[in-house]
């Protein structure tokens, strides 16, 4: 019986050993082709093409076969997600030229976007930096907290003081203009001097002005966060916190999704008691974005890190709802990938798709917090890592481009026609892949040091 046991003991052994080993082989495996995917697909096709010698900052329409294309008109978001790209690739593949093409986009940033005579940052210029004006845009706080997140990391590679004093004035110019001392949270659409735009009766039912929205609160916490972690002021830990429990504990709801617009005070916007023709009418305002929820589940757990929260469960947990209700709503379950939104109606149970596309960031922002869930859950049922292979095959598949390089902007499974298009404008840059690829070999890193 004793050598039976002692047998049975060495082939546990060795089967546990043979078993590691094949782990170890497929992560190297899938970390080379995110390095790939990083690098060679992404940063490699986009720099320095992108860089606006001319006037500055960067270009904005890139074609399908990574040429420039035609309307450079150049929004602070997409200005500052370039800068935050290449600040962040700057310290991760230490080469100073990222660092120098940052600072590229900063000096536009602070030359041509600030607002000299009002402060904050203005949504959209033209090629050269002179302001554009569309009502309800000229100023929001979604695209100053991008402006922040940007300079941040600008700051932290490269040390520039006038980097931080810039992103430290963006957020008291949020504080005084944009920011919600009563029922909390932040006002997204600004004037030009940074005071709040009320929504007005005449206002049509289709547009979000005057209203108080998930994605700007969501990329407010993402630029705080950052912010914090180079510079931890008081204030600014109030304002991360404020946002990080609003957003945890109101916008996100019991059931794993997020509510997408809200009044002042934080009611929701919803048309759940109308037609569904209606409600498909309003789509934009009222419907469950499964890549907003689980882009939050990763903003949210990293805002509680920056803050020292330890043991954060109650973070935790409600980032792992959004996470699994995704997973089992939110996902093809034939060919993979994310789709775009779907809607509980009312008297239903089950959530209907209601738009079946799948857009890039998306899938970007479902593999970085897939692989997080599985280094926080590596037994859970359901498998988070089998979720992520999946993920990662179907956007290899469907919005990689081996030809050319990058990334389309819809899956070409639902959307063939996406392949000649523009892999590049003022709403799609490097910034949701890039990040989502490099966070995935961090934690795959730390995975493999365990």
């Amino acid at each position: 019986m004793n050598k039976v046991f002692s047998v049975f003991c060495l082939l546990s052994v060795i089967f546990s050993s043979c078993k590691e080993e094949e782990e170890k082989t497929t992560n190297n495996e899938l970390l080379a082709e995110l390095e790939v995917a990083a690098k060679d697909n992404l940063l490699d096709k986009w720099y320095p093409l992108v860089l606006d010698k001319e006037d500055g900052g960067y270009y904005s329409d890139v074609t399908h076969d990574f040429k420039l294309g035609e309307n450079h008109n150049k929004m602070i978001v997409t200005q500052a997600r370039h800068v935050w790209v290449n600040a962040k690739a700057s310290l991760i593949y230490k080469d100073s030229t990222y660092l120098t093409y940052a600072k590229h986009g900063f000096e536009f940033l602070k030359n041509k976007m600030w607002d000299s005579i009002n402060g904050g940052f203005y949504n959209l210029v033209e090629k050269d930096g002179e302001p554009i004006f569309s009502r309800g845009q000229e100023k929001t706080a979604y695209g100053n907290s991008f402006a922040i997140y940007g300079l941040a990391a600008y700051y932290e590679a490269s040390q520039n003081p006038e980097a931080l004093e810039y992103a430290k004035k963006t957020f008291y110019w949020l504080e005084t203009h944009s920011h919600d001392a009563e029922l909390k949270g932040y006002f997204q659409n600004l004037n030009l001097d940074g005071s709040p735009i009320i929504r007005p009766d005449d206002e049509p039912s289709t547009s979000d002005i005057g209203y108080k929205d998930q994605n700007s609160s969501i990329h407010l916490l993402e630029a705080f966060t950052s912010l914090y972690e180079v510079w931890p002021d008081k204030l600014l830990a109030q304002r991360l916190e404020e946002l990080l429990l609003l957003i945890r504990d109101t916008i996100v709801t019991d059931k794993g999704y997020m509510n997408l617009f809200f009044t002042a005070d934080w009611t929701p916007i919803s048309y759940k008691n109308t037609s569904k023709e209606n409600i498909k009418r309003h789509y934009y305002l009222n419907h469950i974005s499964f890549g907003h929820d689980i882009e939050i589940a990763y903003l949210m757990l990293e805002a509680s890190h920056a803050l020292g929260l330890k043991n954060d469960a109650i973070t935790l947990a409600k980032a792992k709802l959004l996470v699994d209700h995704t997973i089992k709503n939110g996902i093809d379950k034939e060919l993979g990938g994310l789709y775009d939104g779907g809607y509980y109606y009312e008297n239903e149970d089950s959530l209907t798709i209601i738009n079946d596309n799948k857009n890039w960031w998306a899938q970007a922002e479902g593999l970085n917090s897939l692989l997080i869930m599985n280094d926080y859950f590596p037994e859970d049922t359901l498998n988070y890592k089998a979720q992520f292979d999946n993920l990662w095959k179907y956007t290899k598949t469907y919005f990689m481009d081996d030809e050319f390089g990058g990334w389309y902007e819809w899956g070409i499974d639902k959307t063939p026609e996406s392949k000649m298009a523009l892999k590049g404008h003022i709403w799609k840059s490097t910034y949701h892949n890039f990040r989502a690829l490099t966070n995935c070999i961090k934690t795959l890193k730390k995975e493999s040091s365990h």
